[in-house]
């Protein structure tokens, strides 16, 4: 009965009065990892709309430290009102972000943006003195210091000029003379108005400090993104729903990157951030990374998609370099079933091959899918490279893994020591035991893995427990 009274009067908008309580708990341990995964000078963002934003800000607090939030950016990603809105038209979106580490000598420090033709425009004076273009500055501030109160005379009309009611020029009189003998002070177009400062280009940083507010005309719009994915998926009726703008990746990657850094987008989507580190990485010559982490069905028909057509390029693309392609390579890889520590101590053991592959890849560094899983019932032989053969002694049967028959004993390893030494190879064996000292191993050319003990004994500590 209160069930029903809740679905049909609660103010809440939204039919699981649970939800923000789910969302915490999906994200809080994702939040952890991704903070041990920073590098000491990394920081994060977090695209969020106002549905959790509050909420977010208070977990991110507690996970990076309130001392390391940088910003809490705005996003403009409506281009027009809706006119169906209940109250507002919803035209943003928030992108939070934390640093790693904001003290120290391994903080994170962030970039300036380039400047645009947009910045240098109102630099459209030229006194052809070669000094450059210029534009116009204020002289005066409101800090105010008595020093630097005092009349600017006019060399030209003999006038003075007083800085304006409780406000004081931005320097002594020394350096202000300096600058009326170098012709930097503007006295406007008739040359009788009030003093005003010339600004240089060729002095001015070149490089623009964030701010917190972002124009779609500057960074895109959700808008921009869905024509941009129909552009590279022409073939698909509706690709993808919401995708980010690459423009605004962009302007992040520009912030927050330097060329060799690695990239990681855990909630990867359509793709975008691997196309915006693919772009700029061809813009400016740079060696980024993206690890791109998908859960989704489409994680191969969208995501690694995206990815393929425009390292090779789309035709329909209107943009001429997205025609060409972007150029680079990645690895596309595959959870392969979920290995449970809960699972062994019920004794649900992964198959050989499962075992084989995370052991091999774990000392190879190969991708598993390209790791045979062949099975010599006799020496375990699971893979060889050019230099050393790989064994692994396993079955998915706990008796057999807590029996002599698992174990790595003399025999045994006479017989791998022999098979290696025709090949002119090394031998590493994986097992749940042995009975033979590594020093003896060592000397035929054997080095031995144990496996873990989850793995060879999981009914027993099913019972301990």
């Amino acid at each position: 009965m209160m069930r029903q009274w809740f679905e049909g009067n609660s103010p809440v908008d939204g039919e699981d009065l649970e939800r923000h309580d789910k969302w915490l708990c999906m994200m809080w341990p994702r939040l952890n990892l991704l903070r041990d995964l920073l590098s000491e000078d990394g920081v994060i963002f977090v695209s969020i709309d106002d549905n959790e934003q509050h909420h977010l800000r208070m977990m991110m607090d507690e996970v990076f430290g309130e001392e390391n939030f940088v910003a809490n950016i705005i996003w403009q990603k409506k281009n027009s009102p809706q006119n169906d809105a209940r109250y507002f038209s919803d035209n943003h979106d928030f992108v939070l972000c934390w640093a790693k580490n904001l003290v120290g000598d391994n903080r994170w420090r962030r970039n300036h943006l380039p400047r645009t033709e947009k910045h240098n425009s109102r630099y459209n004076h030229d006194d052809n003195d070669g000094r450059g273009p210029w534009a116009t500055d204020n002289l005066s501030v409101k800090t105010y210091s008595p020093d630097y109160d005092y009349p600017v005379v006019n060399p030209r009309t003999g006038q003075a000029h007083n800085p304006p009611t409780g406000r004081c020029w931005i320097t002594n009189r020394e350096t202000m003379q300096i600058w009326l003998n170098e012709n930097r002070i503007y006295f406007g177009k008739t040359g009788d108005g009030r003093p005003l400062l010339k600004r240089y280009l060729k002095n001015v940083r070149q490089g623009i400090v964030p701010v917190t507010v972002w124009d779609n005309s500057e960074v895109g719009s959700t808008n921009d993104a869905r024509k941009l994915i129909l552009q590279i998926f022409h073939d698909f009726d509706r690709p993808f729903d919401n995708p980010k703008p690459v423009s605004l990746i962009d302007r992040l990657l520009r912030i927050a990157t330097q060329a060799n850094d690695i990239v990681l987008d855990s909630f990867a989507g359509s793709g975008t951030t691997a196309h915006a580190v693919l772009a700029l990485n061809r813009e400016d010559g740079g060696n980024r990374k993206f690890i791109l982490v998908e859960c989704e069905d489409y994680a191969d028909n969208i995501t690694a998609e995206r990815v393929r057509r425009v390292i090779n390029g789309v035709p329909t693309a209107r943009d001429a370099t997205l025609r060409e392609g972007l150029g680079g390579e990645f690895t596309y890889c595959e959870l392969g079933d979920p290995i449970s520590i809960e699972g062994m101590l019920n004794g649900d053991l992964p198959a050989y091959g499962d075992v084989a592959r995370m052991a091999i890849h774990n000392a190879t560094g190969l991708a598993p899918d390209d790791i045979p899983t062949a099975y010599d019932d006799d020496l375990g032989l699971a893979y060889e490279s050019d230099k050393t053969r790989y064994h692994l002694l396993y079955r998915a049967d706990a008796e057999w893994l807590r029996g002599e028959e698992g174990a790595l004993n003399s025999d045994k390893a006479r017989r791998i020591s022999d098979a290696a030494v025709k090949t002119g190879k090394d031998a590493i064996v994986f097992a749940p035991a042995r009975y033979m000292s590594q020093r003896d191993l060592t000397d035929m050319g054997i080095t031995f893995c144990q496996l873990p003990y989850d793995l060879t004994t999981p009914r027993l500590k099913s019972l301990q427990s």
